[in-house]
């Protein structure tokens, strides 16, 4: 079997960390890791595959010679080193949201949009709560989406460690305020229209990975106290009439989907359940009789795994598979 120079930048962080662990649980064909980081976490030791690793710090150097390189250490690092990486021949998937909207640059849901994966060159990888939406909204552009409302009860992780500490030790070092036994409906900085820079993630990335340019789409995005997992209530609007019975077998054959949906025996996704999966799960599919062919569904997926570290890995193997 071919394998590959990895690098994994941000590899002592959160995601670079689950990156890693992916890369080992799905088989991904290394032949030499090089876990890359900032000056300040340059030198730590890592495990990967039962053996040690010393992280360099990031540099033109460290970065050449690599096959694929995953970003995962924020948008500025990402905005300097990935053109880098690139430019020097490497796959390059990308977690930050730097690059998402840019014209020229993929945005990958594997098994949403895999046409517009690329071979070189930067791919970038979704917002979180995106990820799993759009998954499960896939099988419902059959009979063509004309509207979409999401209200997103995101997990703690999904702010990396800092959020982790401030909910595990009772904390408000990261939050405005205290996240223990409370909800704050603000992710991200607020613009001038008054949503957040979330809110506007889901919305504009949802309309390019579904090639949906036009599709009217809003949403509120919400932190709770629960450390992994995202919910997203997700209300569609459709623009054809439906049967509810087709509409959910069109959903339990979308790939990388999981129906969970039988509320008489409490069968319905949650993140104690989602949690360390790498699917994303869908249930309380509903008609909305309140508006004309709507339906409800409930969403949640693993917001470091699918929504990030498993999206990443899946992109880079998609692209060396079909080279292959």
């Amino acid at each position: 079997m071919k394998t590959y120079t990895v690098a994994v930048v941000g590899a002592t962080g959160l995601v670079g960390g689950t990156i890693l662990s992916v890369l080992e649980s799905r088989n991904f064909p290394v032949g030499q890791l090089v876990p890359l980081a900032s000056a300040r976490s340059a030198g730590k030791e890592i495990a990967f595959d039962g053996r040690p690793y010393t992280v360099q710090e990031i540099s033109e150097a460290s970065l050449a010679g690599a096959d694929v390189v995953f970003f995962a250490a924020g948008g500025a690092v990402s905005k300097q080193w990935a053109p880098v990486a690139a430019g020097l021949g490497a796959l390059v998937v990308d977690n930050s949201s730097v690059f998402r909207m840019e014209r020229d640059i993929p945005l990958v849901v594997p098994e949403v949009n895999p046409d517009d994966l690329r071979r070189t060159g930067i791919i970038a990888n979704p917002n979180c709560s995106t990820i799993q939406s759009v998954v499960a909204l896939n099988p419902l552009k059959r009979w063509g989406i004309h509207r979409v409302v999401y209200s997103s009860y995101q997990a703690v992780s999904g702010s990396g460690q800092r959020g982790l500490t401030d909910l595990d030790e009772g904390r408000q070092d990261f939050y405005p305020y205290p996240i223990t036994g409370n909800v704050l409906p603000h992710i991200d900085s607020f613009l001038e229209d008054g949503y957040t820079k979330e809110e506007r993630k889901m919305m504009d990335e949802t309309r390019k990975i579904l090639h949906l340019p036009e599709l009217a789409v809003t949403a509120t995005t919400v932190r709770v106290p629960v450390r992994y997992g995202h919910g997203v209530s997700i209300n569609v609007q459709l623009a054809q009439p439906y049967d509810l019975s087709e509409l959910r077998v069109a959903i339990a054959g979308q790939e990388g989907l999981v129906v969970q949906d039988d509320p008489a025996s409490s069968l319905y996704p949650m993140p104690i359940t989602a949690e360390g999966h790498d699917e994303v799960f869908v249930g309380r599919i509903r008609r909305d009789d309140s508006v004309e062919n709507g339906v409800n569904l409930w969403v949640v997926a693993d917001n470091v795994l699918k929504g990030a570290a498993v999206n990443a890995v899946q992109i880079a193997q998609r692209v060396l598979e079909a080279q292959a």
